[in-house]
């Protein structure tokens, strides 16, 4: 499932849809359509109630068949909107995904992601719903999201199907995933903390592509980094770059996602399809190794 042009590197993320009408749906539907993005990121817990930004989108849309063949559903399970914690149990997996079958007017999802990590799972569990899942035809490959190495390494000792995705935050203003690795063995730089057990070198060798949510958040949900007050001399050095390449920062921060050889893809959280559209710019933008870096010392991690 490895993307191979610059559309088929963005994805839209619907979480944001509830403050929209079902006309603005429309209409962002339509702008991301025609900026060639065909990749739509859904959940069960989005939105006000269960399965409510689903519901928003199967109702506004209403696809025809040949129209729903024509774009990627992913949807995500697993985090309890009415308890804490989540919950990885065969029968709840597969409750969930016939919730969002029938919110969001479909008989299928291309993709169903793990949403969090169930410390209480039960692999065999998991493989009991994935192949209930696949050999009805209700969803046509899975992943995960937010999962280390160990965690996904635990569920395929029980689960046949490949996991195919990883969805974690990933961005300039959140770049764990890579920033470890530069920092590798340097004593007393918090840098170096491994916290996902080598995801990205694992997720290379293993095929599995990276998603990458909230790519222009500034830590977890602290405010975006175009406008961040203690992200200055990155705003400055996008600018610079924005302005060599005859674009705009959003796509810049985009193709410094889409530069890295580990072929992420980028899952944007935005309700404008113009945005969309930069980003599929930026995708299309192959960054110098000396502007790569450049960008992630200016966002103020440490290269050694």
């Amino acid at each position: 499932m490895r993307p191979d042009h610059a559309a088929a590197r963005i994805g839209l993320g619907m979480m944001r849809i509830d403050s929209l009408d079902a006309g603005e749906i429309r209409e962002l539907y339509r702008g991301t359509r025609e900026a060639g993005v065909t990749l739509f990121d859904h959940a069960d817990i989005y939105g006000g109630e269960l399965h409510d930004c689903e519901r928003r989108f199967g109702d506004a849309l209403r696809l025809s068949p040949s129209e729903r063949e024509e774009i990627l559903i992913q949807s995500k399970c697993g985090i309890r909107k009415d308890a804490p914690g989540f919950d990885f149990s065969a029968e709840y997996i597969v409750r969930q995904v016939e919730g969002s079958l029938s919110a969001l007017r479909t008989d299928h999802l291309d993709v169903l992601l793990l949403h969090r990590p169930d410390t209480l799972l039960e692999s065999d569990e998991v493989a009991e719903a994935f192949d209930a899942l696949e050999s009805a035809g209700k969803v046509r490959a899975f992943g995960v999201s937010n999962h280390t190495v160990g965690q996904i390494e635990l569920l395929r000792t029980s689960v046949r199907q490949p996991l195919l995705i990883d969805q974690v935050q990933f961005g300039l203003g959140h770049a764990a995933l890579v920033a470890q690795g530069i920092a590798a063995n340097m004593a007393g730089t918090p840098q170096s903390a491994d916290r996902d057990g080598g995801l990205l070198d694992y997720a290379r060798i293993q095929g599995i592509t990276l998603q990458a949510w909230s790519p222009f958040q500034r830590g977890f949900f602290e405010g975006l980094i175009f406008d961040h007050p203690e992200l200055g001399e990155l705003q400055t050095a996008l600018a610079r770059l924005a302005e060599r390449y005859g674009t705009t920062p959003t796509a810049i921060a985009t193709a410094w996602i889409t530069r890295h050889p580990a072929r992420m893809q980028v899952i944007l959280g935005t309700t404008r399809a113009s945005r969309v559209a930069e980003s599929v710019t930026g995708a299309g933008i192959v960054l110098s190794r000396a502007e790569w870096y450049g960008l992630f010392s200016s966002a103020g991690y440490e290269i050694p």
